[in-house]
């Protein structure tokens, strides 16, 4: 054996596809059983020239567990819960997976705009009211024709592209912000772009959020940044949790500036009690979240396909750091 991989969870039921993928040079280790990086035996650590990362977290501490450690992949597309700075002092590599549920994310940010956008949610709340609503239309802000709403998009990654080519389907107007672009790429997609955030925020109706989780992008959206936008806008988010106020995100929906509302993250996931106010109210089925709100499990990227690429091509991007002939998805440590 030439190199040695550690899972840090077993979520498979045989090592099939990394034998596979891996080849005879690599011994693969999955454990028995983990809640944490701390269920890991101290052996397996020690022997690991690579560790595959799903749902922990990596901190300088725990580096100090991998004398040998030469990649870590993070089996997904953000890696904000790894350490860059600890592993770049040691020449520990980071890589990613981005391409493994792109179109899944793409669809789940425009269903959650479409459900709301087209009131599908609030006729389902009313309609199995006790008593029913009448069987007719909601005349309601939250319900609007795709062709006069600006559909605003914050960061231009793959993800990104993706939804901006749906919502050009369904006829919005489509305007982007990512200050790290080349001039040009709006023109090779045929939408807009902002020069800043305000800029955007200013004319959205539809806000889809899918920048990475960065010091610079925490709380990019907060109260000021919302009450930016029209009222009546909705607001969906299925890139990273911190990256909106979630407490101003509440406000700003119970005020009913805001029509409407779709997460598939939120701050700390899985969440602790006590959740944020929002959260609370979409359990206790406040009357202004009916319809208006609607959260799902950080579940956007999943199908039974997304989820055996993940498996295989984060396997593959691990074999290259390891085995070559040169490594793939490597994340600069001063990226962002």
């Amino acid at each position: 054996m030439t190199a040695t991989v550690l899972y840090s969870e077993n979520n498979y039921p045989d090592d099939s596809v990394e034998r596979r993928i891996y080849g005879p040079d690599v011994r693969v280790i999955f454990p028995a059983t983990s809640s944490s990086l701390a269920d890991l035996s101290d052996a397996d650590c020690a022997a690991a020239n690579g560790l595959m990362i799903l749902r922990y977290k990596v901190r300088r501490e725990d580096l100090a567990r991998f004398p040998n450690l030469k990649a870590i992949c993070r089996m997904g597309v953000g890696y904000d819960n790894l350490d860059r700075a600890a592993a770049a002092e040691r020449g520990i590599m980071i890589l990613n997976v981005p391409d493994y549920g792109t179109t899944e994310v793409a669809d789940h940010a425009i269903a959650l705009a479409l459900a709301l956008r087209r009131g599908i949610l609030l006729h389902h709340e009313t309609q199995r009211a006790s008593p029913p609503a009448a069987w007719r239309y909601i005349d309601d802000p939250l319900v609007r024709r795709s062709s006069v709403q600006t559909f605003g998009i914050v960061g231009m990654g793959r993800i990104a592209t993706a939804v901006a080519l749906r919502a050009k389907a369904f006829g919005f107007r489509v305007i982007f912000y990512d200050p790290y672009l080349p001039n040009g790429v709006e023109l090779g997609l045929g939408i807009g772009r902002a020069a800043t955030l305000e800029e955007l925020l200013r004319q959205t109706d539809t806000l889809s959020i899918h920048t990475p989780l960065t010091p610079e992008t925490r709380n990019l959206i907060g109260a000021r940044e919302l009450a930016l936008l029209p009222k009546g806008a909705i607001v969906v988010n299925t890139a990273r949790g911190p990256i909106i106020d979630i407490d101003a995100l509440g406000e700003a929906l119970k005020s009913g500036h805001l029509a409407g509302v779709g997460l598939d993250v939120v701050p700390v996931e899985p969440p602790v009690e006590p959740v944020p106010m929002l959260m609370q109210a979409y359990r206790d089925r406040a009357p202004w979240t009916l319809g208006r709100l609607v959260i799902t499990p950080h579940s956007a990227f999943y199908t039974p396909q997304a989820w055996d690429d993940i498996r295989s091509k984060s396997a593959e991007t691990m074999r290259a750091a390891l085995l070559g002939p040169r490594a793939q998805n490597v994340i600069p440590p001063d990226s962002y």
